[in-house]
C-alpha cells in the first residue's frame, strides 16, 4: 500500500532532493507539499533527530497524515563541530546560503588542507498518525574547501568536497552522482528500507 506522507521542510531545495532520492530509491510512497498555510517549525531541539522530530509532529499534529521531518548539519573538526544544527543559520536567523558560506571560509581561512576535515549528517524523521515514528541517519564524510566551486545543488555544497568524489565538491557532481553518496541520500535510503522491512 502506497504510503501518503507530507514532506515537513519548508525548503524547496531539500523537498526536491527528498524526492528525487526516495524516487530512486524505490520507495512506496506519495509526497505530498507542505500546506502554505503551515507556519514555520522553530528549530529549538538540541539535536538534529530533535530539530526532524519536531518537524514531522507539527505536520502530522497539523495534516493527520504520516509527515517526514528533515534536519542536516555540517560538522567542521576545526570548528569543534560547528555549525552543526545551526547550518542554516549560520550567519544570522535570515541567512542567505551565501552568508554561511562565506561566514565558515572566514572561520576557517587560516586551517591547512589536512585540518579542515567535516562531514555532513542528516536526520530524518517519519512520524505516523499512530504515534509511531521511524528515524534513520546518513552521514558523508570529506573536507572543506577554501573556495567555492560548482554550479550544483545549494546550501554549503560548493565548499565541501566529499570523500569519494576524487576531490570535486557536491556542486560539481551530477544530481544522480550526489544523491548515491551524499548524507541525505543515505538517510532516506535507510528510511525506505525500513518501511519496506515494516511491509
Amino acid at each position: 500500500m502506497t504510503l501518503r506522507l507530507v514532506v515537513a521542510t519548508a525548503n524547496p531545495d531539500k523537498a526536491r532532493e527528498i524526492r528525487a532520492v526516495l524516487d530512486h530509491a524505490g520507495a512506496d510512497v506519495q509526497l505530498l507539499p507542505r500546506p502554505a498555510t503551515m507556519p514555520e517549525v522553530e528549530e529549538t531541539g538540541a539535536t538534529l533527530v530533535e530539530n526532524a522530530r519536531l518537524k514531522a509532529r507539527a505536520l502530522r499534529d497539523a495534516t493527520g497524515l504520516a509527515a517526514l521531518g528533515e534536519d542536516t548539519g555540517l560538522e567542521v573538526d576545526a570548528l569543534g563541530g560547528a555549525p552543526g544544527v545551526l547550518s542554516a543559520r549560520y550567519a544570522g536567523e535570515d541567512a542567505s546560503y551565501a552568508d554561511n558560506v562565506n561566514k565558515l571560509l572566514r572561520e576557517i581561512a587560516a586551517v591547512r588542507r589536512a585540518s579542515r576535515t567535516a562531514r555532513f549528517r542528516t536526520a530524518v524523521v517519519l512520524a505516523r498518525p499512530d504515534g509511531s515514528e521511524v528515524i534513520a541517519e546518513g552521514v558523508v564524510e570529506g573536507v572543506i574547501t577554501t573556495e567555492a566551486r560548482g554550479s550544483g545543488g545549494f546550501g554549503y555544497d560548493a565548499v565541501f568536497a566529499p570523500a569519494s568524489a576524487g576531490g570535486r565538491t557536491f556542486a560539481e557532481l551530477a544530481p544522480d552522482h550526489k544523491h548515491s553518496i551524499s548524507h541525505r541520500g543515505r538517510a532516506l535510503r535507510a528510511l525506505a528500507a525500513r518501511l519496506r522491512e515494516a511491509g
